[in-house]
């Protein structure tokens, strides 16, 4: 059990990286010759390291710079194939027992940081609160009528977690998104109602008017939700 165990945390370390596999290896085919060029890939596998530090920190409370230089160095002797300076199998229960910890302290820490967040949107000027607890800000009305919960719209978006990490954007892309208001979380069929042609607003969704406790790509569960997003048309 404690190898299965083992074998999810370095599991959940890697797959919000993963989880990017799909914008990246499209960039990765236009790339392909500069990766070769040494400058290049010292820029690649630094860039891989930073994102391992930083999922590493999503997932562990490392508290100074003494616990930085220790994984710092296990990771380094493994890499180079050294021996390992412990015994590896007397120190995982620890290793287990602190990921189990340290992801219920961050956890309830997210959880207080999202609710301050909710709780400071619905105080500022202009924001609506919808019945399902999603929220809306306009900062441009539009004009005409405002969609039904099934009709069909094309809308430009960005979305960001609450930290400003991006997680999707129809900006980056450079095409707009056509899809069914029934098709999409619940937050998004309410707060669009709200909106004309051509409006624009911020839109945050609390957690369960979006993905809840499920993990969607670079969404971890239980997150609250931040889009920046323009109504372009209503296409019925």
């Amino acid at each position: 059990m404690k190898k299965i165990i083992f074998g999810i945390l370095l599991l959940v370390l890697v797959a919000p990286i993963y989880a990017q596999e799909n914008a990246a290896a499209e960039a990765a085919t236009d790339q392909t010759a500069q990766v070769q060029d040494p400058a290049e890939r010292n820029k690649m596998l630094y860039s891989l390291g930073f994102l391992l530090g930083d999922n590493l920190k999503r997932q562990l409370i490392l508290d100074n710079e003494d616990d930085y230089k220790a994984v710092s160095q296990g990771m380094r002797d493994s890499l180079l194939n050294k021996s390992a300076q412990t015994d590896l199998e007397t120190y995982k229960p620890q290793i287990i027992a602190k990921y189990q910890q340290d992801a219920e302290t961050i956890s309830q820490r997210r959880e207080a940081e999202q609710k301050e967040y909710l709780e400071n949107f619905s105080k500022e000027k202009n924001v609506k609160v919808l019945d399902n607890g999603a929220m809306i800000k306009l900062a441009r009305k539009g004009k005409g009528s405002t969609p039904s919960a099934s009709s069909k719209v094309t809308v430009n978006y960005e979305g960001k977690l609450i930290d400003g990490t991006k997680f999707d954007s129809s900006y980056d892309r450079g095409e707009a998104f056509t899809v069914a208001l029934n098709q999409v979380v619940p937050c998004w069929t309410k707060a669009l109602q709200q909106m004309r042609p051509g409006a624009k607003a911020t839109v945050v969704c609390p957690a369960d008017t979006a993905y809840g406790n499920r993990p969607v790509g670079m969404i971890p569960p239980g997150s609250v939700l931040v889009f920046t997003v323009e109504l372009m048309n209503i296409d019925d």
